[in-house]
């Protein structure tokens, strides 16, 4: 009996770790599948920007609500390549409506993994997937050189650098430029 109790116990621990190792790391911390969108993005030290602004533009609740969402996450980086003062200038509260518009032209209602999107851009003969978002804006998904790359309205792409990191309520997709809507 011994036996299979540990049979057993082995056995999950390696589907545990199976589960968990399908998701990847991001900013340096492991991302969990059933966690959501904000309970992970937290913790990662890529993403501290966007959380701020997260919690400025008063998104938690809605970004932490079941969905499901697909997100585009620009990183620390993607958000310091911005023009000077920009995102300073987005954190006032009198901004706060501004900041709202682009933060959610980075969210999907839905969730669409990275294989759906390079499918759907691959399948369409401009090679452009088209997509809105909650902002009411319009992303486009297109491949480069094998590289999927979200487009926004202003025609900026931004790399897509970590696909498919799965949440409790959708997906985060790892960008490396801020999507700006018109």
């Amino acid at each position: 009996m011994f036996k299979h109790f540990l049979a057993a116990t082995a056995a999950t621990l390696a589907l545990t770790a199976a589960a968990n190792a399908a998701n990847p790391n991001v900013g340096g911390a492991p991302m969990f599948e059933n966690k959501n969108i904000v309970e992970n993005a937290v913790n990662s030290a890529d993403h501290t920007t966007l959380v701020a602004a997260v919690k400025a533009a008063g998104l938690v609740d809605t970004l932490a609500s079941p969905g499901p969402f697909t997100v585009f996450a620009p990183v620390n980086s993607a958000f310091d390549a911005l023009p000077a003062g920009t995102v300073e200038t987005l954190l006032k509260p009198e901004n706060k409506a501004m900041l709202t518009k682009v933060l959610t032209a980075h969210v999907v209602a839905g969730k669409m993994s990275g294989a759906d999107l390079v499918a759907k851009a691959k399948a369409s003969d401009s090679g452009f997937y088209q997509f809105l978002t909650v902002s009411g804006d319009t992303l486009s998904a297109t491949v480069k050189g094998g590289k999927l790359y979200i487009v926004d309205e202003s025609g900026t792409g931004a790399g897509v650098t970590i696909p498919d990191v799965n949440q409790s309520n959708g997906v985060i997709h790892v960008v490396n430029s801020v999507l700006v809507p018109k």
